[in-house]
């Protein structure tokens, strides 16, 4: 019986996975049959590996694939050329020894001729390099090299002249064949790989291999896709699920990233049935089960999370970006000349929305709120006034939601009523989600919206025990400003299907009139508090 994987290679005989046969033939078509030397550079576990396994297999019927992984390749392989040359002739022996139906169409004499440079005390990538043009030149199919995990490479003299030399028998292919296509793969990419590897900023930018052709084909998995990948599992096991419904709230949450979508799916096929109010399977895939595996997901310690916290301890500018449009809603725009957007990007954390970046998916939004917030809230007022609250904003396991923002226009207006308009501005919005968190932590999910995020308003999307709370948060600029988002609420309601949505303004109006109060907009309520 298949199940879903998130550990390794994904094969569609063993998992339910997303059908890559479309991508396959786009790579194929488009890049390798056109040989083209080119970059996959995607964020952790975003499908890479799983990607060019099925690319090798889809490519053997018209060409002789050397797919290599340079996880295989420790740091002491890097040493110097002959240990570089000998561990790389050693891993193509190694391949084609467990593989023998790959050497279709090899030059057999040549290939062996290559194998004996592992075995060399003179070793070196020129030798390899020539005795390799010499086995494409012979061989009677084109060869394709595909490099896995491509930025594992530790030590920058030998890989960089290794890249050079690639380059230079690219440019010179018509002279000094090589292989038909090269096919790179991993986090960074080739301009950026000199920043991991040697960073020192005289040489930041000066890539040795400048000839990849750019990869544009979009890997992030499509509503139909992960639609397409519930109904084989639904086919197996007959739950009753509406198999679209699902897959658009799954994707919702994700934005596509495969490692979340299989995440997801993996929890709720093997954890929720083991848990209370789940055990009868009837609400494990509905949109309660989705909610309750994303909460799981967020609890859970995974390589792709440790990843992420390691990188924004490494680059504090990464941090304080992402700090910034979260918080206090910045527009940043896209520029891929920026080094800290340009690694966000690489690393798989924001989008180029149009003119401006946002956070990827709801998941990474979260897991960096509570990440942000967790550092602050041992030491800040307000989440210690939330944490002796909580009992009283649950009755009858249901929030209420109008008592939380009574609660906390008391408590801002006690600790804070006094600070300056650029506090207010800079902080207002996380103070809240610094109450919220305690009093849901455990029980209740919240995501902000990214669309309706910006320096003036934000929406926050509060899940707590099967119900949905919208809370528009805004900073005060005026009487029509407030009307109009007054009316964006009402739309936001429609669209979850809410008659009474909330309203938390900042405003710095001397004569405003702090509290709560109910107002009616159209058919739908709102209880707007005014801080």
């Amino acid at each position: 019986m298949r199940y879903f994987n998130t550990e390794g290679v994904c094969r569609p005989n063993e998992h339910y996975m997303v059908r890559l046969d479309a991508r396959l033939k786009t790579m194929k078509e488009l890049y390798v049959d056109k040989g083209k030397y080119f970059v996959i550079n995607r964020g952790r576990q975003y499908g890479k590996t799983t990607t060019l396994m099925a690319l090798a297999e889809y490519l053997k019927d018209e060409y002789i694939v050397f797919p290599m992984d340079f996880q295989m390749m420790g740091s002491s392989n890097f040493a110097d050329e002959q240990i570089f040359t000998a561990k790389f002739i050693g891993l193509m022996r190694k391949l084609f020894s467990r593989k023998k139906e790959m050497m279709k169409g090899i030059d057999i004499e040549k290939f062996q001729e290559t194998l004996l440079l592992e075995e060399r005390k003179n070793g070196s990538l020129d030798l390899m390099f020539e005795s390799l043009s010499r086995l494409c030149e012979a061989s009677e199919r084109p060869i394709v090299l595909i490099i896995d995990e491509v930025d594992s490479a530790s030590n920058n003299k030998v890989f960089i002249d290794f890249l050079a030399q690639l380059r230079g028998y690219y440019l010179d292919r018509e002279d000094s064949p090589l292989f038909h296509s090269v096919i790179l793969a991993g986090v960074y990419d080739i301009r950026n790989l000199k920043l991991k590897i040697r960073p020192e900023g005289e040489h930041q930018y000066n890539s040795p291999w400048n000839i990849a052709a750019s990869f544009d084909i979009h890997m992030s998995f499509s509503t139909g896709q992960v639609t397409d990948m519930l109904r084989e599992y639904e086919a197996d096991h007959h739950t009753g699920m509406d198999v679209r419904e699902v897959a658009e709230i799954i994707s919702q949450y994700t934005s596509g990233y495969p490692y979340l979508v299989s995440a997801i799916c993996k929890i709720m096929d093997e954890k929720l049935p083991e848990l209370e109010g789940f055990a009868d399977g009837k609400c494990i895939w509905t949109t309660k089960g989705v909610d309750e595996a994303v909460k799981i997901m967020l609890r859970s310690k995974t390589t792709l999370f440790d990843s992420m916290m390691k990188y924004i301890s490494e680059y504090p500018n990464l941090k304080k970006m992402l700090y910034t449009i979260l918080f206090q809603g910045e527009q940043v725009a896209y520029n891929e000349d920026n080094h800290t957007i340009e690694l966000a990007r690489m690393f798989g954390y924001i989008v180029d929305d149009g003119a401006y970046v946002r956070v990827a998916n709801r998941i990474f939004e979260m897991r960096l709120y509570n990440l942000f917030l967790s550092e602050e809230e041992l030491a800040n007022a307000m989440s210690r006034m939330a944490k002796q609250d909580k009992e009283r904003f649950i009755c009858d396991g249901r929030l209420n939601m109008e008592l939380v923002l009574k609660r906390f226009v008391e408590h801002f207006t006690g600790i804070y009523g006094e600070n300056d308009t650029k506090f207010v501005e800079d902080y207002g919005r996380k103070f809240f989600l610094l109450y919220l968190r305690p009093i849901i932590n455990g029980v209740g999910n919240y995501y902000i919206e990214a669309q309706t995020r910006d320096a003036g308003r934000t929406d926050v999307i509060v899940d707590y025990a099967g119900e949905q709370f919208v809370v528009e948060m805004k900073i005060w600029r005026g009487n029509s400003y407030n009307e109009r988002g007054q009316e964006q609420l009402v739309g936001y309601l429609d669209y979850f299907h809410q008659n009474r949505g909330y309203m938390l303004s900042f405003n710095f109006n001397k004569k405003k009139e702090i509290g709560v109060k109910t107002i009616k907009v159209g058919t739908k309520e709102i209880v707007e508090a005014v801080v």
